[in-house]
C-alpha cells in the first residue's frame, strides 16, 4: 500500500465519559464512511473534567474505552488510534496518560504512555500541574504496521524535538500527536510546532485535537485546528471549529522522496 486515507477526529470531551465515547464513535464511523483506514482521536478522548476525578476513573487496557476502540477497529477494518485515556497505574494516586493503537483485526498494536507532563504557567494566568495526577512514561514507542512505522506521542511531547528524532531513528514514517492544546498556547504555537515536526522528521503528522470549552472547573479551553501535515510541511487537512473530522490522502512514498532529496540523517554532524 502506498496511499493511505487518514482522518483526525476533533472532539470536545467533558466529564461525561459515556457521552464522550458516543461522540468518538460517531466521528470514527463518519471517518470510515468517507473511506479512511487510519483514524485518530485526540488526547483525553474519554474524559476531560475535574482533575480530582481523573485517577479515580482511570481504566485498564481491558476496560470499556479500549474495548470499544478494539471493537470499532475490527468492525470497520481500521488502524484506530485512541488518542489518550487515563490508564490505571501501580503508582498510588497517579494514572498514566496513555495512547493506544489498534489494528484492523482489533488487536492492540502498541501502547504509549506520555513522557513529558504539562506542568506550566500559561501566560493567560492559568496554571497546569499534570504531574499531580499522572505518572510519566519512559518508553519511546514506534508501532510496526503494514503502513510502516507509526511513532506515538501525546500533546506536550510536541515541544521536545529529540523525541521525534528518536522515533524516526526507530523507523517512524508517520507521527501521531493527539493533543488538547490550550486556546492560548495553541494560537501561538500549535501549527508552527506540528509543521516543524513534520519538516525536521520528514514524516507525515496526524494531529487530532480537542476544541472548545471543557467542564473542568473553567480551567481550560482547547484550541482545536486538528491537522494532517505531509513531510514537506504542507497542511493536507485542517478541521474547522467545532466537533468534526478532517480527512486527507497520504502518499506514503513521499516520505522516501523527501528524505532522498534532503538527506538530513546523512548530513547530521552533532551527536544525540
Amino acid at each position: 500500500m502506498t496511499t493511505l486515507l487518514a482522518a483526525v477526529c476533533q472532539m470536545r470531551s467533558t466529564s461525561d465519559r459515556e457521552g464522550n465515547l458516543r461522540q468518538a464513535e460517531e466521528l470514527i464511523r463518519a471517518a470510515a464512511g468517507r473511506g479512511a483506514t487510519f483514524v485518530a482521536t485526540p488526547e483525553n478522548t474519554n474524559y476531560l473534567g475535574p482533575h480530582g476525578e481523573k485517577v479515580q476513573l482511570a481504566e485498564t487496557l481491558e476496560g470499556a474505552t479500549c474495548s470499544l476502540f478494539s471493537g470499532l477497529a475490527r468492525e470497520l477494518s481500521l488502524h484506530l488510534l485512541l488518542g489518550s485515556f487515563n490508564e490505571k497505574s501501580s503508582v498510588k494516586g497517579l494514572c498514566f496518560n496513555s495512547s493506544v493503537l489498534f489494528g484492523p483485526t482489533g488487536v492492540r498494536l502498541a501502547v504509549y504512555r506520555k513522557i513529558h507532563l504539562f506542568d506550566v504557567d500559561v501566560p493567560d494566568g492559568v496554571s497546569f500541574r499534570e504531574s499531580e495526577t499522572v505518572a510519566p512514561g519512559a518508553e519511546i514507542v514506534v508501532a510496526e504496521t503494514g503502513l510502516g512505522g507509526v511513532g506515538l506521542s501525546i500533546c506536550y511531547d510536541l515541544r521536545f524535538g529529540e523525541l521525534y528524532r528518536a522515533l524516526v531513528a526507530r523507523g517512524a514514517a508517520l507521527l501521531a500527536i493527539p493533543s488538547a492544546f490550550t486556546a492560548t498556547t495553541g494560537k501561538a504555537h500549535w501549527e508552527i510546532l506540528v509543521r516543524a515536526r513534520a519538516v525536521e522528521s520528514q514524516a507525515f503528522v496526524v494531529a487530532p485535537g480537542q476544541q472548545g470549552a471543557h467542564d473542568d472547573g473553567g480551567l481550560r479551553e482547547s484550541h482545536g485546528h486538528s491537522l494532517i501535515v505531509d513531510p514537506w510541511g504542507r497542511i493536507l487537512a485542517e478541521a474547522p471549529d467545532g466537533v468534526g473530522i478532517a480527512v486527507a490522502a497520504l502518499d506514503l512514498a513521499e516520505v522516501q522522496r523527501v528524505r532522498a532529496a534532503i538527506p538530513i540523517a546523512a548530513h547530521r554532524r552533532l551527536p544525540g
